[in-house]
């Protein structure tokens, strides 16, 4: 695929607010040029776009749309390559996380939790394949350290995560050698936005070896490395979490 841009250029969903704001601007600093996609943060990607986009003309592009709509995903892609002529990377970053119990969970429930935190990325990925080819480009997926072990009274969010976790590994087996798909779980990195109180969180770091919590720029920064500096990784899930996933 011929680009005149001189940039790669990557696509991220959920690019708007949180960690995926600073994974953002993280590549951007790092002279990649962006595909933010939101769905109803329209305002802060927005936002964020204005910011990069002063640093460097025509570097962030605004994508909104829900990643439960099938028939939008293609069209992520389909604008990112319109705007760039080329797709480097996809970020599949964006997550519905809440708590489902067993007694009270609704298919609607399913739904909206497998939708962004695993059919999306699969679907999403099935689209940028021809252009992530051509660029022998890089797939990174957001997965959680509670992919691997339980988390009391989300048993829907976990099974999704397990499920991008399955996925992250499979792709890499069979989209090698063209693309590198890999994966970063997150521990203790940014609480959930409804919190969590802060006694539960003290005695939870400090069960962690390095007993502090780490921070979005530490998943921003081997989002990073297993894109630009990493490239004979593939198939692995890198946790970020400070040693937790250790501690039985």
């Amino acid at each position: 695929m011929s680009s005149s841009n001189p940039r790669p250029v990557v696509l991220i969903t959920g690019g708007a607010r949180r960690v995926g704001a600073v994974i953002a601007r993280a590549l951007h600093a790092a002279d990649y040029d962006l595909a933010l996609h939101c769905h109803r943060s329209i305002t802060e990607a927005d936002a964020l776009a204005a910011e990069l986009a002063a640093q460097r003309a025509n570097s962030a592009l605004v994508l909104q749309t829900d990643l439960a709509d099938m028939q939008a995903l293609p069209r992520l892609v389909e604008a990112t390559l319109a705007r760039y002529g080329r797709l480097d990377a996809l970020i599949n970053n964006a997550s519905a996380f809440y708590p489902t119990t067993l007694e009270t969970a609704t298919v609607a429930q399913w739904n909206e939790l497998f939708a962004s935190n695993a059919q999306a990325p699969f679907f999403l990925t099935q689209a940028a394949l021809p252009a992530l080819r051509a660029a022998r480009g890089a797939i990174v997926n957001l997965i959680d350290i509670y992919a691997e072990r339980a988390l009391a009274n989300h048993p829907i969010y976990v099974m999704a995560k397990a499920a991008l976790a399955a996925m992250t590994r499979t792709l890499a087996l069979d989209l090698g050698p063209e693309v590198r798909v890999n994966g970063v779980a997150p521990g203790a990195v940014m609480w959930p936005s409804d919190g969590k109180p802060y006694d539960d969180q003290q005695a939870m770091l400090a069960r962690t070896p390095l007993q502090r919590a780490g921070t979005p720029d530490d998943v921003a920064h081997t989002v990073l490395w297993l894109l630009r500096d990493a490239p004979f990784v593939t198939g692995q899930i890198i946790r970020v979490d400070g040693g937790r996933s250790v501690v039985i």
